[in-house]
């Protein structure tokens, strides 16, 4: 059974219904995760979570340790990773409250996030054209139509996420820029983890959840983080059925190409690595002799 990881966002902080609990400390070359990573078993999965922002939301976006965070998954085996983060929407049709299933990024983020495991003295390029892994993505999507009946879900399959830099929330006159390229949603976070994450050799995918129109609607100008919370909250039941649904639906065997990401990525010599790059990234490079 594939090992599942969960990221939660702003006001998810824990996940109910684990049963053999446990929080572990997990150590990384790159430093701190943002917190100790839950581990235990939903619906008969193994599963490990951690709190992008730290139980009690102690980090901003822009000092998230996020290769600390993708590497922390691979050493606990992590194959898996679903990221429930709250958005902003773009445009009219998607509202607060509804889902997206991204399968896009576009990265505005200026403050010099550290997105690769590959910064010293060596060198890997990924293929990145389709970021989100689709079976993981469909399993989301396919488990929120499921239960859109049941549940009153209302999921959309696809989207672009506009990564901003935060903490603050847009102006006016960017919103309407996002708006102007067809963005759909507007998030904090979760480029650095997809990057992160194929170049891990983990599948990804992102359950955006919709918690108002950023500040381009006219009655929507003003958007607190009681707001984002509050909308939060009263999806974080739906969200929680989601994810309990996708873990049915996961293939037990991956048939993806994230599993196999580095095979043509690195570049530089294999004699020319240093022992520290290799031993560092062993979890990763070392099914490919490194």
């Amino acid at each position: 059974m594939i090992k599942v990881g969960v990221i939660g966002g702003s006001g998810i902080y824990d996940i109910e219904g684990v049963t053999d609990k446990k929080w572990l400390k997990v150590t990384t070359p790159f430093g701190e995760p943002s917190d100790e990573y839950l581990t235990g078993k939903l619906e008969g999965h193994d599963l490990v979570f951690l709190p992008r922002h730290a139980r009690g939301h102690r980090i901003p976006p822009s000092r998230i340790n996020y290769r600390a965070n993708i590497y922390g998954m691979k050493k606990l085996g992590v194959e898996r990773i679903i990221s429930i983060t709250a958005c902003g929407s773009l445009k009219l049709e998607i509202k607060p409250l509804d889902f997206v299933v991204v399968d896009q990024f576009v990265d505005r983020t200026n403050h010099g996030r550290e997105m690769t495991f590959f910064d010293t003295a060596m060198v890997a390029h990924i293929s990145f054209a389709h970021p989100v892994c689709d079976e993981t993505a469909g399993a989301v999507y396919e488990s929120g139509q499921a239960l859109s009946g049941k549940m009153g879900i209302k999921i959309h399959n696809g989207g672009t996420y506009l990564n901003m830099e935060g903490p603050a929330f847009s102006t006016l006159a960017e919103s309407n820029l996002y708006r102007s390229w067809g963005m759909d949603v507007i998030g904090m976070t979760n480029m650095a983890e997809a990057r992160l994450a194929r170049e891990a050799e983990i599948c990804y995918a992102t359950l955006a959840a919709v918690t108002d129109f950023d500040c381009w609607h006219p009655d929507h100008e003003t958007i607190t983080i009681d707001m984002v919370i509050r909308n939060l909250n009263k999806n974080v039941e739906n969200a929680r059925g989601i994810l309990k649904e996708t873990l049915k639906r996961l293939p037990r065997q991956r048939s993806c190409q994230c599993k196999d990401a580095l095979k043509h990525a690195i570049v530089t010599g294999r004699k020319l690595v240093p022992d520290k790059i290799k031993k560092d990234l062993e979890i990763i490079i070392g099914k490919y002799g490194l």
